[in-house]
């Protein structure tokens, strides 16, 4: 008698928990569906909702320069910042031209540390700003390399912190307080799904993009009171020179279409991976595989000959 009633309630339990597992995966699909399928068609009005002028670093390249674009086909002035002036006059005349939108360029090496941000705050001080985009951020090399075995090794921790890191926080604190002042703002810290996880032979980089992740992680709880959107986006694989312009498919995305993706989650979720390929990709991440498999030298050596043959085959197209 008392071992029957002990096995109906390991059997009620066992039920319970299977429950909770199927209803935990199905509220997973569901807010999925709402941020990277309904989104498409809702979209959240950018410019009516935050302001006219968005600015993003990084934006010679790449997704910053996709997010640029992509801001400016919905109606926002945009300033654009990096290093290379040249490229950002460029992608500043194609905005012009295909938007009608106004731009304004500002060159900064962002490696340089906290003393040229003066500058930066000097030349936004009369624009209406509403939206931010923290993008800019360097890796050593597409194909990675131990710590110990980077060449000239301060310099390096220096430039990445600086770059990956400071530069978000430096910008944060320039534009965050005229939007608590006006009670709306959004910022957009382009971090990385390398930053969700260990990620051996890209070690500085895997660590600033987590920093950057729960920065704003943070701070849209500490400020969404006060009409903030603070929103972390980790992508996987673009297609950008960062990535060693590998490729795309159905995993690796076009730096535009990201982008577009990306910014379509606007006001459905404050932290995705940007698009619902990546988004994929990360739950089997997450739920199928261990992170010793993750982080073996193996599923490593797959990974970066996968990616090494791709861009031999792009080169001999």
């Amino acid at each position: 008698m008392e071992e029957s009633l002990l096995y109906r309630w390991l059997h009620l339990l066992g039920l319970l928990a299977l429950s909770y597992l199927v209803l935990k995966q199905v509220w997973t699909l569901l807010i999925g569906i709402k941020n990277h399928i309904l989104s498409r068609w809702w979209k959240t009005n950018l410019k009516k909702k935050y302001g006219g002028w968005a600015v993003v670093t990084g934006a010679s390249d790449g997704i910053g320069k996709a997010y640029a674009k992509e801001l400016a086909r919905r109606g926002l002035d945009v300033v654009l910042i990096s290093r290379n002036v040249e490229k950002l006059q460029k992608v500043a005349d194609e905005i012009e031209k295909e938007s009608r939108q106004k731009t304004k360029i500002i060159q900064l090496d962002f490696t340089g540390g906290p003393d040229i941000y003066p500058k930066v705050e000097k030349a936004l001080k009369d624009l209406d700003i509403g939206i931010l985009v923290n993008n800019v951020g360097m890796i050593f090399s597409s194909e990675g390399c131990r710590f110990l075995e980077v060449p000239n090794l301060n310099k390096w921790i220096n430039d990445i912190m600086n770059c990956n890191v400071l530069s978000m926080v430096q910008m944060t604190k320039i534009l965050l307080p005229r939007m608590v002042q006006r009670k709306k703002g959004l910022i957009i810290n382009v971090s990385s799904d390398a930053g969700a996880r260990p990620y051996p032979n890209a070690v500085m980089y895997s660590a600033t993009k987590a920093f950057m992740d729960f920065f704003s992680r943070s701070l849209y709880y500490e400020y969404r009171s006060d009409g903030i959107t603070v929103q972390s986006v980790m992508p996987l694989y673009v297609s950008t020179n960062m990535s060693g312009n590998i490729g795309t498919n159905f995993l690796v995305k076009t730096s535009a279409d990201f982008a577009r993706e990306a910014l379509n989650t606007v006001g459905y979720t404050h932290r995705n991976n940007g698009c619902l390929s990546h988004c994929l990709q990360s739950y089997i991440l997450d739920h199928l595989v261990t992170e010793t498999m993750r982080t073996s030298p193996i599923l490593h050596f797959i990974s970066d000959y996968t990616i090494n043959l791709q861009l031999k085959m792009m080169k001999m197209n």
